[in-house]
């Protein structure tokens, strides 16, 4: 567990924090579709990985408030991007799922935002490389906490 009183791991969190928040602000400008908000994407992403979810599970895990993912979803909606299914259990609340549009769009957007990654490890060198490749899988692990 880093210990924020000493100057070296004080030193390696603070450029972590800056690190992932510049490189993703940078991959939030490589968006296929300009016409969806960066949390719109992350709905769809969530919905991409989970499969469906209730509007009140979505806002828990894209940490919103349930009237702005009310909002959302409506959006998304209006857009062709998500349909909204009876739930199966609970005839009060409606289960959230992704269209064949959005997978589609999600697909590009990967694809565009992975090729943008890959001209960038391109500057790296082996070692740099290797580094980063071991790095991504606990990146993931802080990412999901």
């Amino acid at each position: 567990m880093p210990d924020l009183s000493h100057g070296d791991d004080a030193a390696a969190v603070n450029s972590l924090r800056s690190a992932v928040m510049r490189l993703s602000r940078r991959l939030k400008h490589q968006r296929v579709d300009e016409s969806l908000s960066p949390t719109e994407m992350s709905v769809l992403g969530t919905l991409a990985r989970c499969g469906h979810a209730t509007p009140g599970e979505l806002a828990r895990k894209e940490h919103v408030q349930p009237p702005s993912m009310t909002r959302i979803v409506a959006l998304l909606e209006a857009k062709g991007l998500v349909r909204l299914e009876p739930h199966p259990e609970d005839r009060r609340q409606k289960v959230v799922t992704q269209t064949e549009t959005a997978e589609a769009m999600l697909e590009e957007s990967r694809r565009k935002r992975n090729a943008w990654l890959a001209d960038l490890t391109e500057q790296l060198d082996d070692d740099e490389w290797a580094r980063l490749r071991a790095a991504a899988p606990v990146l993931e692990k802080l990412a999901h906490l």
